[in-house]
């Protein structure tokens, strides 16, 4: 297996450090807001490199933190009048909330930055008595940069080209203007948590550190992230890290590619984002994350309707193939030539589009199997589609409730009307016996040559959303559009 190791700018062997076992650690969310497609690319990404490890039988432990304290954090409490433990516990909830929507798995460790205060403290002592730390004119603690010798490593930056780009009007608290906090002295009314430079909170650096460390230990395998952390967070971080432990701190570095909208990076300071709870109005969940799929993890993927219409299609394709297929439970054998080809793709650095080709094609021999009726080949297919999907999150739900599972807005308004409060439960089964009723009645009135009124129904469906899978013997299936 080979995986792009952003330290070294090219694919290296996989070797972890321990045979056999993982570590893995991945920047988590700011909660104070709800999450984004970006945040759901990073979610969806990891969830699936785990995944595959796992697969090929490594022991992960897979820590993914939670900051839970920062200047967002506290902006937006006091904006809205609460504490900001309630914001953040609101904003966890709803975190986790999108995960189970997406199927991604709950990492195995998932520290916040509240509960690691005395780990980021002894750290930041260490970096003290190092030497690579110092106390500024304001009472904040900060990194001295210059005195670590390799910072820039990650990022390709040289202190030179960085001391350049800096303003002329730098922070006077600072030694250098490149040196960055550790530790922030509290202001009136913030919160606060004593150390030994006095009451004040983290800065957003050393939280990872001291968080990844304490969890995998000085030195572990993998550490991802999005492509927009790795300078200066990482960058910083393995500053951290190494400073206070005189160790490596990771061996391979993972960064996932920018969300797009319109060719810019998708991000709330410039306002075009997409929470993952707006898209879900519009599209199942799996669809987003066949979406996110459908792009190598580390190319810019391209938001718009267009892409995910495409993904819902791709999807539609495979579950229709599955349809009216006994999925047998059987392992996947080793030498299956699907099974080679998934596994070539995914062991080149996780090559997830490539991938799904390999489903497709499995997709297109399960049909032609279920046309000449073999049936144990039709199975055997099945059950690799299905299993070799799970690799990737998808392809997990019956088939018939994914093609028949969102009915359409328009059908809820058709039954019940506007703004009628109807549970997704309820509205799904009456919506479905409602299509079902409209089947029949074209049925009907093609059976007494009312031909008028079939098209009429026909063409009433599909308007929402509704396509009739017909044959010579009648309406065999319908899925949605």
């Amino acid at each position: 297996m080979k995986i792009y190791n952003t330290l070294t700018r090219k694919k290296e062997i996989f070797q972890p450090r321990v045979p056999g076992k993982v570590g893995m650690y991945v920047c988590g969310m700011t909660v104070y807001d709800y999450c984004h497609i970006g945040h759901a690319r990073v979610m969806v990404v990891f969830d699936t490199v785990v995944r595959y490890l796992r697969h090929k039988q490594y022991e992960v432990t897979y820590v993914r933190n939670i900051t839970d304290i920062d200047d967002k954090i506290i902006n937006r409490a006091n904006e809205n009048g609460e504490e900001f433990t309630a914001l953040t516990q609101r904003f966890i909830d709803a975190m986790h909330e999108d995960e189970r929507a997406l199927s991604v798995l709950p990492p195995d460790i998932e520290p916040k930055a509240t509960q690691s205060i005395p780990d980021i403290i002894a750290m930041i002592e260490a970096l003290i008595s190092k030497g690579l730390a110092y106390i500024g004119r304001n009472g904040d603690v900060f990194y001295a940069v210059t005195k670590f010798n390799n910072y820039g490593q990650l990022s390709g930056k040289n202190l030179a080209d960085l001391q350049v780009g800096e303003r002329v009007d730098v922070d006077l608290a600072k030694n250098n203007p490149l040196d960055f906090v550790l530790w922030k002295m509290a202001k009136p009314g913030e919160p606060s948590w004593e150390s030994p430079w006095g009451a004040g909170r983290p800065g957003w650096h050393i939280e990872c550190s001291a968080m990844s460390t304490c969890c995998l230990g000085n030195h572990f395998d993998i550490h991802g992230g999005g492509m927009d952390l790795q300078f200066p967070h990482h960058e910083n971080e393995i500053a951290q890290s190494e400073g206070a432990t005189g160790e490596k701190f990771v061996n391979l570095w993972m960064h996932n590619g920018f969300v797009r909208v319109d060719n810019e990076k998708m991000s709330k300071s410039l306002g075009n984002f997409f929470t993952v709870r707006e898209v879900l109005k519009q599209y199942q969940p799996e669809v987003i994350r066949f979406f996110i799929l459908q792009s190598h993890y580390r190319s810019p993927l391209n938001y718009s309707d267009e892409q995910l219409n495409d993904a819902k299609a791709g999807l539609t394709r495979l579950y229709t193939a599955l349809r009216d297929v006994e999925v047998i439970d059987a392992p996947l054998e080793s030498d299956d030539d699907y099974k080679n080809r998934f596994e070539k793709a995914m062991d080149d650095d996780f090559n997830t589009p490539v991938a799904m080709a390999v489903l497709f094609d499995l997709a297109t021999e399960l049909n032609k199997t279920k046309q000449s009726k073999e049936v144990e080949r039709s199975r055997q297919l099945a059950n690799y589609l299905v299993g070799l999907g799970s690799l990737m999150g998808v392809l997990q739900n019956d088939p018939d409730a994914f093609l028949k599972g969102k009915i359409h807005h328009e059908v809820k308004a058709e039954l019940v009307g506007e703004g009628s409060e109807v549970s997704g439960t309820a509205e799904l089964i009456r919506g479905i016996s409602w299509i079902e009723e409209k089947i029949l009645d074209r049925s009907e009135a093609k059976k007494s040559k009312n031909w008028a009124l079939a098209d009429q129904i026909r063409d009433e469906l599909k308007r929402l959303g509704v396509i009739l899978e017909d044959s010579p013997g009648g309406t065999t299936s319908w899925r949605r559009e």
